[in-house]
């Protein structure tokens, strides 16, 4: 595989995400069939996994690492920290705009409710980190060569700066404000 099939993995994985979710949704909600859409919003994960097997093949079959390798481990990790609570997210809109739900109130905009919806987002954000760490390594100590496991260690400072940048912009300003 090049580079560009792990983009398109990349991109097919963001849009089967929304895809799954959408579809989970209206099965819950338009057709009244909650476990069956309770089912399909169940798939979400695999959608991770078929990701992870497709850079892992790649790394096996040999292909140089390139930056978008690395940007496959971030999503994973975003992916698997910040989907479940973006489930839930559209989970009461959807339910509020179809199904009679309560009107979802927005995130906090300051004050230490702000703060601690900011805190949340960046603990989500650390888990995020830490789960692509673990599947960068786990592909380094696995599937990938020496070379390999070397460039793909290169979004460790990646994952410090995108953690640096979003504590400044995140907790630290919004604390800032209180």
């Amino acid at each position: 595989m090049f580079a560009s099939h792990i983009t398109a993995f990349i991109i097919a994985s963001e849009v089967g995400f929304w895809v799954v979710l959408a579809l989970g949704l209206v099965v819950r909600y338009l057709l009244r069939l909650p476990k069956a859409g309770a089912v399909v919003l169940a798939l979400i994960p695999v959608i991770d996994v078929v990701l992870l097997v497709a850079v892992a093949l790649d790394l096996r079959n040999g292909t140089e690492v390139g930056y978008i390798h690395r940007i496959a481990g971030i999503y994973l990790g975003v992916s698997v920290a910040f989907g479940p609570s973006i489930v839930r997210w559209a989970d009461r809109r959807f339910a509020y705009l179809f199904a009679g739900g309560e009107k979802p109130t927005p995130a906090p905009k300051e004050g230490p409710e702000a703060f601690r919806h900011e805190i949340a987002s960046f603990g989500r954000w650390l888990i995020a980190a830490g789960i692509s760490g673990a599947a960068i390594l786990g592909l380094g100590a696995t599937v990938a060569n020496d070379a390999q496991s070397a460039a793909l260690n290169a979004v460790f400072p990646t994952l410090g700066i995108i953690t640096v940048i979003w504590l400044m912009t995140g907790p630290v300003w919004v604390l800032s404000k209180i």
